[in-house]
């Protein structure tokens, strides 16, 4: 377990109790009128409820790979950042130049700017270094198609993160690995989260960015899911391009207020950077920060949102990414290429984070990774 997490074990149980119950965690300020409305999909709410209540276990053993290649010294890596303000892709950053020093590689980041000149001008950089591999760090291959195919010419190994829609390799683009968790898996649950804690009534507002393919896909997938139960009624479908988040999230959370006021009792987004920015604007309209709408982000996790979480500042939960554990896989899925075997197919499990399960970290892995790594590389 992890060292955080030592202390929440009572809190694990108290959560079946819980769900057991009807309600879900964090759920005390509005339990009494979701307990004497009859539920809105009764079949799909008692299967969503278990789904929670197992992605809230606080537990996480190791269960990735536990063999593979030694460590190939002096490699150089690069890692493309589709912009460094997303904490999501900053994490994965720094989890893989933590790794690379433990293997003794170069790991370096660039800064894509959040913008389709920014990412090509940064992938051109990378290729006139001459690195042994490149990271495609949070956006799409097809945006930086030509570099791309430069890279597979000169044999340089490519992994993504959220760079297409599958974990694993990839032969169009042509991706070594893909490290991700299963984009189905993290919109179900989080679409399973607002059923199960609205007890199946729901009006749900959904942020996306439909620029970023992966990331359509993921609120395409929570929409579907969603659709499952009746009493779950979407508003909106609102489109903001994650480079553009903080310039346009007030200004869209002030006109969705205005749209659907109290009618408004749930949210979900692609990525947690979305509440950062929708809070002022909740904020300034007299919303509770620990009341609706109750906001869930479907990645990635970053501290940011853990604060949020923990502090009930207009984020309920996220289902976060292990950044850090994904920026080791992500070198040792490179080692694996370097040394001719193939990749890990690897993929982390899914895990919804609360203020009642998270013990007041700011970041969720599974417990042991760096010492089954190092017990690979034998470093």
């Amino acid at each position: 377990m992890h060292p955080t997490r030592k202390a929440v074990v009572t809190a694990a149980a108290l959560l079946v109790m819980a769900a057991t119950a009807g309600c879900q965690p964090g759920s005390d300020t509005t339990a009494s009128h979701r307990s004497a409305a009859k539920p809105g999909c009764p079949t799909e709410l008692s299967r969503a409820k278990r789904a929670v209540q197992r992605a809230q276990e606080v537990n996480a053993p190791w269960k990735g790979p536990a063999t593979g290649p030694k460590a190939v010294h002096g490699k150089t890596v690069v890692y493309i950042a589709q912009t460094l303000t997303n904490p999501g892709v900053a994490g994965v950053a720094q989890g893989v130049e933590e790794a690379a020093k433990i293997v003794g590689w170069h790991a370096r980041t660039l800064n894509g700017q959040g913008t389709p000149d920014g990412m090509r001008a940064a992938f051109k950089q990378a290729l006139g270094l001459k690195p042994d591999g490149i990271v495609i760090g949070g956006f799409d291959p097809q945006s930086v198609a030509a570099e791309v195919k430069k890279a597979n010419k000169a044999g340089i190994p490519l992994i993504g993160w959220h760079a297409t829609a599958a974990p694993g390799p990839s032969k169009d683009p042509q991706l070594f690995s893909n490290v991700t968790s299963r984009v189905e898996d993290v919109a179900k649950i989080s679409a399973d989260w607002i059923i199960a804690r609205s007890n199946g009534h729901a009006g749900v507002v959904l942020f996306t960015d439909a620029s970023i393919p992966f990331a359509k896909h993921k609120s395409d997938l929570i929409k579907k899911e969603l659709a499952t139960c009746s009493g779950a009624k979407l508003l909106s479908y609102t489109n903001i391009a994650i480079p553009q988040a903080n310039s346009r999230s007030i200004g869209a959370v002030r006109s969705l207020l205005s749209r659907f006021g109290r009618k408004w009792t749930y949210s979900a987004a692609i990525n947690d950077l979305y509440f950062q920015h929708a809070a002022p604007a909740l904020r300034a309209a007299g919303k509770d920060g620990a009341g609706a709408p109750f906001n869930i982000g479907a990645g990635d996790g970053d501290p940011s949102a853990f604060q949020r979480v923990n502090g009930k500042e207009f984020q309920a939960a996220t289902v976060p990414e292990p950044l850090s554990e994904q920026g080791w896989q992500i070198v040792d899925e490179f080692n694996r290429a370097f040394a001719g075997a193939p990749a890990s197919g690897y993929v982390a499990p899914v895990h919804i984070a609360t203020a009642t399960n998270s013990g007041g970290a700011l970041s969720w892995d599974s417990e042991g990774y760096r010492q089954a790594y190092r017990k690979i590389w034998g470093a």
